[in-house]
């Protein structure tokens, strides 16, 4: 019964186990194909879209700082990674400011060198190129301090011709160590600043021009001659006409006779003050020769031209 029923189940359809076969493995393929496709569907129905991601190497995103204490390290880490290198930078660093320091130093001792006649042994003059004008009562004055009183070669001048003094024994009367020297530098800066003094009282009297000034021309022979005149010549109040060195060399005589109080006696006071007069004669022209020439000096030992 069972045998004939299973029969007649297949046999209208045709089919065997071959097929039967086939159908099952379409089946079970079509089914594992389906289930899959369904089960991804509902996770997706169930989850939300993730937002997009931003690109961290986005051009427009800013770079993430390095914190102070990484930056400080890595500056430790460059200064140390070749110490020979870092010494020898500092030893150039060290060099290029000593080098600065005494280019500096040179300058100022040039400066100093361009300046150093006007302090020690000319005194006050007027540079070539510079407009003289009519002095006034405190000008005056202060020129006489600086040619007198106040510069150091209104000192040193005087202690050369005091040891001139000491050389020669004049006065005998005085030793000849350093007692006699003091003794005559102490006659020759009163007699100075005596004959000085008569000098400046003079100059202003009659409104001369106590000061040299340097020539225009040029060539050795016309500014000698020019240096020379002038100890002899100076301006009246027009700064353009000359007249004779009166105050001048009335000062130097005056300063003469009154050296004559003070010197071991015997003494000829008008001696002492024509003697004082020759002396400045002879002096004032060498001074007046080395002012005249002075810038060129300068030009020799490298100092530039004051402006």
């Amino acid at each position: 019964m069972r045998k004939g029923w299973r029969r007649l189940e297949t046999a209208p359809y045709g089919w065997g186990r071959p097929w039967r076969v086939a159908l099952l493995f379409v089946s079970l393929t079509g089914a594992l194909a389906v289930i899959p496709g369904f089960a991804l569907a509902q996770d997706q129905n169930g989850q939300t879209p993730a937002p997009p991601q931003e690109n961290p190497q986005s051009p427009e995103s800013p770079k993430p700082e390095k914190a102070p204490e990484e930056g400080k390290k890595e500056e430790k880490k460059d200064e140390t990674a070749n110490p020979a290198q870092a010494a020898a930078d500092k030893t150039k660093e060290v060099t290029q400011q000593a080098a600065e320091a005494t280019k500096k130093m040179g300058q100022a001792a040039l400066i100093k060198a361009r300046d150093w006649e006007s302090g020690w042994l000319t005194g006050v003059y007027v540079e070539e190129g510079q407009t003289m004008t009519p002095l006034t009562r405190k000008q005056r004055i202060e020129i006489y301090r600086e040619q007198t009183l106040t510069t150091p070669g209104a000192y040193m001048k005087r202690m050369f011709a005091a040891g001139i003094d000491q050389a020669r024994g004049v006065p005998y009367q005085w030793d000849d160590g350093w007692d006699g020297y003091v003794e005559r530098f102490a006659s020759r800066e009163g007699q100075f600043i005596a004959a000085n003094s008569l000098a400046a009282l003079g100059n202003a009297a009659l409104k001369y021009e106590p000061r040299y000034d340097q020539c225009t021309c040029s060539g050795f022979w016309p500014r000698a001659k020019h240096a020379i005149m002038r100890n002899f010549l100076t301006y009246d109040e027009s700064e353009v006409h000359l007249r004779p060195q009166w105050a001048l060399y009335g000062g130097s005589f005056g300063g003469g006779l009154l050296s004559t109080a003070w010197k071991p006696h015997p003494r000829n006071a008008f001696a002492e003050g024509s003697r004082a007069m020759l002396g400045q004669a002879g002096y004032g022209a060498l001074l007046n020769f080395f002012i005249e020439f002075s810038r060129d000096m300068n030009r020799k030992i490298g100092a530039k031209q004051k402006r």
